[in-house]
């Protein structure tokens, strides 16, 4: 234990998440951002469903030496990805570089910090979603290895509805009611799990309250790291983004700690009712946002600091 926690700790020391978002963030036109941001999500989602179905063939086929050695492939072609196949990033930005008293006002604006605690909020309930819900499947009847193929068409039915309620209320200016939306569906959907909790579970009724929550949170995961990469200046957009990101990897340790500790004292019916409760506080708190303007770009063509052909 104590060696795959190193070994995760120097893992999580690439904080790939935030170098990924702000490399995207420049190589992409401001009116297309939030369509990049949500690919990336999908592709997380995706191969996160594909993992759960994927991960008992290969346990059976090898056990965790052939897991972990997929892995190491999978990271070694990232590195081929970047290297030979990503567009190179912008030369350095005009923009000079933001003083620090300059860049501790930005970090804590009231717009960034709302984005801040929401993507906390939003990973910390996404993680300790997953402390309980693997046990109501299965007091649902529903074995653990067969769990993926009910996250795999839920995730890919949700790709769907975001695909054809995000991106057109962006264009359309409609993005911040969508967002406060999203956040309340997500909430509803733990009340829905918490009411599952306490009586007859049927993994039928589960699996449409999962499909509400992913509807709920593909549209949050796109739409608040592309409005954080709007916020910011652009010579200071790789700091804002990594300040995001971290309180991100925060939630993720939060909501599987605490989630896990509170599974044990109050059961998986609390955890869901603290993380409606949790939901309803980012809620009030996301009421007052602005949601920052694209920009459209009248041609494809790359403008400002960006060089031929570096914009997607």
């Amino acid at each position: 234990m104590e060696q795959l926690a190193w070994a995760r700790a120097l893992q999580g020391g690439g904080a790939i998440s935030a170098a990924v978002s702000a490399l995207l963030a420049d190589l992409t036109r401001d009116d297309v951002r939030t369509k990049a941001m949500a690919m990336i999500g999908a592709s997380i989602g995706l191969m996160f469903a594909l993992s759960l179905v994927l991960g008992p063939f290969l346990n059976h086929a090898g056990g965790l030496t052939l897991i972990f050695a997929v892995m190491a492939a999978l990271a070694v072609a990232g590195v081929w990805i970047v290297l030979f196949w990503t567009p190179p990033e912008p030369g350095a930005h005009a923009t000079p570089q933001a003083a620090p008293g300059q860049l501790r006002g930005l970090l804590l604006s009231a717009d960034l910090m709302r984005l801040n605690l929401g993507v906390f909020v939003l990973y910390a309930v996404q993680i300790s979603t997953w402390v309980g819900l693997p046990f109501l499947l299965v007091q649902a009847g529903l074995p653990v290895s067969d769990h993926g193929w009910l996250y795999l068409p839920v995730v890919l039915m949700s790709f769907v509805v975001m695909g054809v309620t995000l991106f057109p209320m962006e264009r359309k200016g409609r993005l911040r009611g969508l967002f406060l939306f999203s956040i309340a569906l997500v909430m509803v959907v733990q009340m829905g799990f918490a009411h599952q909790s306490l009586g007859d579970v049927n993994w039928l009724t589960l699996g449409i309250w999962l499909f509400l929550f992913f509807c709920g949170f593909n549209v949050l995961e796109a739409s608040q790291p592309s409005q954080a990469s709007r916020l910011a200046p652009t010579a200071v957009r790789a700091t804002v983004l990594g300040v995001y990101n971290t309180l991100q990897s925060l939630g993720i340790f939060a909501g599987g700690a605490v989630g896990g500790l509170l599974s044990k004292k109050i059961g998986v019916t609390g955890v869901f009712a603290i993380n409606a409760a949790l939901l309803a506080v980012w809620l009030l708190v996301a009421w007052g946002m602005r949601v920052a303007a694209v920009h459209r770009s009248p041609t494809a063509t790359p403008t400002g600091s960006q060089p031929e052909g570096s914009q997607t």
